[in-house]
């Protein structure tokens, strides 16, 4: 009886460990470059994210960066500082999916799935269609 009750707490115990909890992805992450900061956060059950910090947000004239490669007209006066890149992500099946990562560089929008490597990097794939047909990059949290 004892032996059974210590194998299904181990199992559950186990179970618990390789567990990941939806909130984790919240918070402050460096990117690949080290050139942003990006805050992840909750809004309506879903999860976006927000370039909060660059490294150089302005001009050497001291005007704003400004998302001048949006295909849209009315975004492109828009700064980068500030900006939501990542949009409507759904926690399912340890991973962050169903939303999309934006390049402000390159004016795309992508497909995108997050999954956390460990409690300090996470793992971040924009693809176009397949998720085979794409890039990953491991962001580090800023503690």
């Amino acid at each position: 009886m004892y032996k059974h009750l210590l194998l299904t707490i181990l199992l559950f115990c186990s179970m618990n460990a390789f567990s990941q909890h939806k909130d984790q992805i919240i918070g402050k992450w460096l990117n690949a470059t080290g050139e942003a900061h990006i805050h992840i956060y909750p809004n309506g059950g879903k999860y976006f994210g927000k370039i909060a910090w660059m490294k150089a947000p302005n001009h050497p004239d001291g005007k704003p960066r400004l998302d001048k490669n949006n295909p849209d007209n009315g975004r492109n006066q828009t700064p980068i500082l500030g900006l939501v890149i990542l949009k409507d992500f759904i926690f399912s099946d340890n991973i962050w999916q169903g939303g999309s990562i934006y390049d402000p560089k390159t004016g795309k929008t992508y497909s995108c799935k997050i999954s956390l490597q460990d409690p300090d990097k996470i793992n971040v794939r924009g693809f176009v269609g397949f998720s085979i047909l794409g890039r990953t990059e491991s962001w580090t949290r800023i503690k």
